[in-house]
């Protein structure tokens, strides 16, 4: 699977610094400082339906990871999935009418466009779950083979009590975790299971469902938590930077990516530091394809709006923040887009190399996008107000918006 071109970065003078980023698993601020290259796998999309504000919010948080490892001079070595088979894929494409592979190929295919439009950089490693299953099938043969994996009625199970860090990232109580299995996917009422907890590793094949020769696990297709551990450990091995992706993933998705791992290689940590996005909210409650209550970045894109203004909504949250998505954040997105390109449109004005500095310190402080926007915009007043004389100075802060923001102007 192909992802999307890559937009230009552009040189900026100086150097960054190293992130500061809030660290889930430890519930602290740790220090990120990753070697030449940064390794970084952010959970992808199951494409059902297109590509609304949530996921552009997680996607942007960690575009500004990749920003920031970029400004300190370093590569990055960005993996990133599809969950081109699932539950909610097969079912929607039931209820549309629709064949599973054309709705997941199409809905990817928009997530494509999106993403190019927002700037986001692409990762290195784009991967389907599909092209994934003959990866996958020899981990859960592992799995079983050393007794962390056991079978109920034809399906494959991950028994959380084989890994001895299990809990760790999420740090929930078991009642907590069962509520949570029970509203994402999870099956913790089914009958037979050694620990309700435990997820599917392989689902034997169900009558007009798509199968896959599974080997000694019979025909079948793999659970979700497995497919992103065979990516990962394929294109980043154990031990890479920042595992990401949205809040709703802590658990049960990462938690049992992370056991998975664990288990089968006897090495700790799966994940050096695992980051989350926070949720955005529309009419109250979470965007969420379950509920239709979305704001999807194509339909803005058809109306005409900018897709900067777009990215500047996103932009103007701190990526942790829970918020809601209104008429009046993009109104305000356009308008200090339009303030930001006024400003850069003259030959000189304010000295840019205090407002770099400002961004990246911003930026470096758990990536501190409200703050970044705050100093562009007191450059952009005083270039307004009493303009400046450091001629190329608005040159500068275009790319350096543009570098460490993604942000076109």
């Amino acid at each position: 699977m192909h992802a999307w071109p890559a937009s230009e970065v552009p040189a900026l003078p100086g150097s960054g610094r190293d992130l500061r980023i809030h660290d889930t698993a430890t519930g602290e601020r740790v220090t990120l400082a990753p070697g030449p290259v940064a390794r970084l796998y952010v959970c992808g999309i199951t494409p059902y339906d297109a590509t609304h504000m949530g996921h552009a919010a997680t996607y942007n948080a960690f575009d500004l990871v990749q920003r920031v490892w970029l400004d300190t001079k370093r590569q990055v070595h960005y993996v990133q999935n599809v969950t081109d088979v699932d539950d909610p894929l097969l079912e929607r494409a039931v209820a549309n009418g629709d064949d599973w592979t054309a709705l997941a190929e199409r809905e990817t295919a928009l997530f494509r466009e999106d993403m190019t439009a927002l700037r986001m950089l692409p990762p290195q490693h784009y991967v389907g779950a599909v092209e994934s299953i003959p990866k996958i099938v020899p981990l859960v043969e592992r799995l079983r083979e050393a007794g962390a994996a056991y079978e109920l009625e034809g399906d494959i199970y991950f028994s959380v009590a084989s890994d001895p860090s299990f809990g760790g990232v999420s740090g929930l109580d078991a009642e907590a975790m069962r509520l949570l299995s029970a509203e994402r996917g999870g099956d913790p009422e089914r009958p037979g299971k050694k620990n309700p907890l435990d997820p599917m590793l392989w689902m034997a094949a169900r009558p007009g469902e798509p199968s896959w020769d599974g080997a000694s696990l019979g025909p079948g297709r793999p659970g979700w938590h497995i497919e992103c551990v065979a990516i990962a450990l394929e294109h980043l091995g154990m031990g890479f930077d920042v595992q990401g992706g949205g809040s709703d993933l802590i658990f049960p998705h990462h938690e049992m990516g992370a056991s998975h791992a664990q288990a089968l290689t006897g090495e700790h940590p799966f994940a050096k530091t695992y980051v989350h996005a926070g949720m955005v909210a529309l009419h109250g409650e979470k965007m969420s394809k379950s509920k239709g209550n979305l704001v999807f970045v194509s339909a803005l894109r058809r109306q005409g709006v900018d897709p900067a203004a777009i990215r500047l909504s996103l932009l103007a949250h701190h990526y942790r923040a829970d918020w809601e998505w209104t008429d009046a954040v993009l109104a305000e997105a356009l308008e200090r887009l339009d303030r930001w390109r006024a400003a850069v449109s003259r030959p000189d004005g304010p000295s840019a190399d205090a407002l770099i500095e400002e961004i990246r310190e911003a930026l470096t402080d758990d990536l501190d996008a409200p703050a970044a926007l705050a100093a562009v915009d007191r450059w952009a007043a005083a270039q307004a107000a009493e303009g400046g004389t450091e001629e190329g100075a608005p040159g500068l802060v275009s790319r350096a918006v543009d570098a460490l923001l993604g942000v076109a102007l």
